[in-house]
């Protein structure tokens, strides 16, 4: 990240994300303006988080087809049903991130505490809290190097640092730099993954780019695939300008495949058959 004093605006003008940030500020404002928004915005707020829910479980490996989402109630994982446990897990922490925009700004560390204690559904000593030196991490589907303790403390006070600070970056830069130092910091012991998505959505919502909730960038991210997200990752993690303008470039594609997903949405309601 630049050194200046509003890194992540200065993110903004890295090469390509300036025409990214353009594109997904078009394709919002056109979803928002479909007539269907005006008369039944809920209806397309539920169905957008069912949809990035069923998206962030298949990145975690839980690849379900959105039916069998819509049409199961037990997500207990009983029986040792891991696919179902994250399924659950992603509709939690859906519905929980519309109950944590007033927090996020003011305490973005205690908002990622409250995800993963949602997602993990456990009273255990090691959840809703930064792993210690030591502990493992179990995210099989991001395999690379893992940063200790120490840093992983570091970098994510300096990130809270940043959000509560605000600055002129575009909600999507923002929403990037989220979502890929959460997951290249695994900073819990599990569920890192679904919970750097619901930190995604948390910023896109706040932020006012979608304040109606109705763009999931969890869809976009499953439709491009999980080897291009991890793909998109290491670029991040990279550290290099290209890299970094590659990933934020991802996350706008992702948002706006939502757009397409939620604009599909509407017109079925037009039609009737939603």
């Amino acid at each position: 990240m630049s050194t200046t004093a509003d890194p992540l605006a200065a993110l903004g003008a890295l090469p390509g994300v300036a025409e990214s940030v353009d594109s997904v500020r078009k394709a919002v404002d056109r979803v928002y303006g479909h007539r269907v928004m005006r008369r039944r915005s809920n209806a397309v707020t539920s169905e957008a988080a069912l949809r990035g829910a069923r998206g962030s479980a298949a990145l975690s490996g839980a690849d379900w087809p959105l039916e069998e989402v819509r049409r199961r109630s037990d997500f207990s994982g009983a029986g040792g049903d891991e696919e179902a446990r994250a399924v659950g897990a992603a509709l939690r922490l859906t519905a929980e991130a519309g109950q944590l925009l007033s927090i996020w700004r003011q305490s973005p560390l205690r908002v990622l505490a409250r995800l993963h204690l949602v997602a993990a559904a456990d009273s255990g000593d090691t959840v809703g809290r930064p792993r210690q030196g030591g502990e493992p991490v179990d995210e099989p589907l991001v395999e690379l190097p893992l940063p200790d303790a120490q840093e992983v403390a570091g970098r994510l006070e300096g990130l809270s640092g940043l959000i509560i600070a605000g600055g002129s970056a575009p909600a999507l830069v923002t929403a990037a730099v989220v979502h890929g130092e959460l997951l290249a910091l695994r900073p819990f012991r599990s569920h890192n993954g679904l919970v750097a998505r619901a930190a995604e959505r948390i910023v896109l919502v706040g932020s006012g780019l979608d304040p109606k909730s109705i763009c999931p960038a969890e869809v976009g991210h499953a439709e491009q695939g999980r080897a291009e997200y991890l793909a998109a990752l290491e670029g991040y993690v990279s550290g290099t300008p290209e890299g970094v303008a590659a990933w934020i470039s991802h996350c706008g594609r992702s948002v706006e495949l939502g757009v397409r997903e939620s604009t599909a949405v509407c017109e079925a309601l037009q039609r009737g058959a939603a």
